[in-house]
């Protein structure tokens, strides 16, 4: 046996993630199809996405606004031209032509904006913030302590006991998955909070990473099933080490997961074509997740993908163009796959990001802000519509943190994440143990999802 140290770490690592997979060799004892599946898989934009180059008002007063406070950065520019839509009530708004891929799908009502996302302790205005009247997120403008937060669903950051908030909503619904052993949440993107839950089983893999261990591919054939055959036999004997029988179940289910991953290249391949980004792979391995659910028995899970470089501080306007195509692109082929899959309305893509960005421009970018719009997307989304409340762009004005166009959450990261986990089936008594502030709220559901 020539495996490694480097490659049973990685193995290991990539395919635990935070917990081992119980027997996924078992799992064709309980498969059965699952008319009642539902997926939510969560882009991350670390760094900090501009949403306002991301949604772009078209109404006169809201535009003159906008144009003032962001200057050269204003869009449309030299290098990004922008895309007019709607809203249902006919309140005209564009998206960065990036988006372009995506754009489609806002007038076939897939596609939706909720305005103005961000932590909040508490509601708060502009003369709460001012005087400190009500309790604040820790940390605000920080990377770190923003993402923690953002993932744990906790406005200070760490007081969520280890979980995110993806994960607890596959806690509350874990039970629909029945005896079905297959993890409930991937990150393809390296270990995530918030997928991280108290119960549920969750992995941790990267697109493209095969992990079959080294050394098992000898000539001949029976070479190579007999040196496959002596690693089970090593992996199932117990030594009565307690720490290598920990590592050889986490080997055993990792060789056990592979081989049902890899399966899906011996089906039908996907008719959808996914770009060849970082994050159109992420994608396509969700896809390929999602297919194996009939043979896994799973009914609900939870995803996170991400993609990085939004922190522009300088030279935004054709590089965050660029970023947002690849989302835009990656999220257009995921929608595809699903609609192949006849799982349009089973499956809800949505974004989430560190903070959002300064309405006033710095000179060619933009600074940390706080509150920013999403999207989301999906068969089952009340799309061609804004939903929450779009801000006062008004510098210095009611929704303005300062005077920099610092706009303080007219919707709580609580109150996206609890409109979609209703639609995900946690139930409303439940809601509290996946969004513990959600109580501060007034209006729990935003309304987008149906």
């Amino acid at each position: 046996m020539s495996t490694s140290r480097r490659s049973f770490l990685r193995c290991a690592g990539s395919a635990a993630g935070t917990a081992a997979f119980a027997r996924l060799a078992g799992t064709s004892a309980f498969a059965q199809s699952a008319p009642d599946y539902k997926a939510l898989v969560c882009i991350f934009l670390f760094g900090g996405n501009d949403s306002h180059n991301m949604v772009i008002p078209q109404e006169a007063g809201a535009l003159a606004l906008y144009r003032a406070a962001r200057r050269g950065l204003a869009l449309p520019d030299n290098n990004t031209q922008v895309t007019a839509i709607s809203t249902r009530a006919g309140v005209p708004y564009a998206f960065n032509s990036g988006l372009n891929a995506i754009a489609p799908l806002w007038a076939d009502g897939r596609l939706a904006v909720v305005a103005n996302v961000g932590v909040l302790a508490a509601p708060t205005t502009r003369a709460q913030y001012v005087a400190r009247s009500v309790p604040l997120p820790t940390n605000l403008f920080s990377h770190s302590d923003q993402v923690q937060a953002k993932q744990a669903g906790d406005p200070y950051g760490s007081g969520a006991g280890g979980t995110g908030w993806a994960g607890r909503i596959a806690d509350a619904v874990n039970g629909l998955n029945g005896q079905a052993r297959f993890p409930a949440a991937f990150s393809m993107s390296g270990n995530a909070l918030i997928t991280t839950g108290t119960t549920i089983q969750s992995a941790s893999l990267y697109p493209g990473f095969d992990l079959t261990a080294a050394g098992m591919n000898s000539w001949p054939a029976s070479s190579a099933a007999a040196r496959a055959q002596a690693l089970q036999e090593v992996l199932a004997f117990d030594n009565g080490l307690t720490l290598v029988q920990a590592a050889n179940t986490v080997r055993r289910d990792a060789l056990a997961l592979n081989t049902m991953l890899r399966s899906t290249g011996t089906a039908t391949p996907l008719a959808t074509t996914f770009p060849g980004t970082n994050l159109g792979r992420q994608l396509q391995q969700v896809a390929n997740i999602i297919r194996l659910r009939a043979s896994t028995g799973m009914q609900r899970q939870v995803f996170f993908a991400s993609l990085g470089g939004f922190d522009t501080h300088s030279n935004q306007s054709w590089a965050h163009w660029d970023l947002l195509r690849q989302v835009g692109d990656a999220m257009r082929a995921l929608y595809d796959a699903t609609a192949e899959m006849g799982l349009a309305d089973k499956v809800t893509t949505f974004t989430e990001t560190d903070f959002g960005r300064t309405l006033e421009s710095n000179g060619s970018g933009s600074d940390h802000g706080w509150g920013g719009h999403q999207l989301v997307l999906g068969g089952a989304v009340r799309g061609g519509d804004l939903f929450g409340k779009f801000p006062d762009l008004t510098l210095g004005g009611a929704d303005d943190a300062n005077a920099r166009g610092v706009l303080i959450p007219t919707t709580s990261l609580d109150q996206y994440g609890a409109t979609l986990a209703r639609w995900f089936g946690v139930a409303p008594e439940a809601m509290t143990q996946v969004f513990p502030n959600i109580g501060r709220f007034a209006t729990p559901d935003v309304g987008f999802m149906a």
